[in-house]
């Protein structure tokens, strides 16, 4: 059996303000306990029957495990510039995902630090009529795959979100969120605890589990923060103006609606500060 795990940081325990994660502030500690946690996730795996492990770290520059105290029993997929982003390495002969410290979506949360893939320039992602957040995307994008995810950890408000499109899914409470910038946190061992019985437990029921499989035509549509970011991203010939800080476009699958949607939000970024102004300098 095979499974792929996606790892993000803002979701872990112990972690509740933006400072514990830049490398001038707490980062190295919270680095050291996100591999802990994904190793829980490993065993868990293992334990429940995995053959074979894949795990994509997938915050910021998407190197924040520390590879020589992972688990020797998984592959690590790290480093940026990868097309599938959280997901790099992900196809179809895989027979689960897992989900280990992800968070809330920007619009309409109160989770911690939530925010939908770039905090910078992304407001709110809708995928044919439904708001979603980065769990919730990847998982459609797994579906595509034939896929299903069967395991997430994160804090209470971030499982309640993803429970709206994955009822079933096996999670662990990772902390309680009280606001954007604050949590009532759990301790670290018992989270990993939790977490390696969890997966373990979605593992060995996994033939239970269905992939969330989104039919196409997709349309996504994509609030920026600034009408600068909106702006640019209609450089591609696909993309259509809603209002000045909102876009459209319809892709026939899911797996390139996500490479659609990640060029915008590529073009987004680069445009917060001007972009034209950067390449002509």
């Amino acid at each position: 059996m095979k499974l792929f795990i996606s790892a993000d940081i803002e979701g872990i325990a112990g972690v509740a303000t933006i400072q514990q994660l830049v490398t001038s502030g707490e980062y190295q500690r919270f680095r050291i306990l996100m591999t802990e946690e994904v190793n829980a996730a490993i065993r868990g795996a293992f334990n429940g029957g995995a053959t074979e492990v894949v795990v994509a770290d997938g915050h910021g520059n998407m190197s924040n495990i520390i590879i020589e105290d992972l688990d020797t029993r998984a592959r690590l997929v790290s480093g940026n510039n990868r097309v599938m982003a959280q997901l790099e390495g992900l196809d179809d002969s895989f027979d689960g995902i897992i989900f280990v410290g992800h968070h809330g979506r920007e619009s309409d949360s109160n989770a911690v630090i939530s925010h939908t893939l770039a905090g910078v320039c992304v407001k709110e992602f809708n995928v044919n009529g439904k708001i979603v957040g980065e769990t919730e995307l990847n998982a459609m994008v797994a579906g595509k795959f034939q896929v299903p995810s069967i395991f997430i950890s994160g804090d209470d408000i971030y499982v309640k979100e993803v429970k709206e499109t994955l009822p079933l899914v096996q999670s662990v409470v990772t902390k309680y969120a009280r606001n954007r910038l604050a949590a009532e946190l759990i301790h670290p061992d018992v989270v990993q605890q939790e977490i390696e019985r969890n997966v373990q437990v979605a593992v060995e029921d996994i033939e239970h589990y269905q992939p969330f499989v989104l039919e196409g035509p997709i349309t996504f549509e994509i609030e920026f923060k600034g009408p600068q970011q909106a702006q640019m991203t209609s450089t591609l010939p696909s993309v259509q103006m809603l209002t000045p800080t909102r876009i459209s476009f319809t892709c026939d699958d899911m797996v390139t609606a996500y490479k659609h949607m990640w060029g915008c939000v590529i073009i987004a970024m680069a445009s917060t500060n001007g972009v034209l102004g950067a390449i002509n300098n």
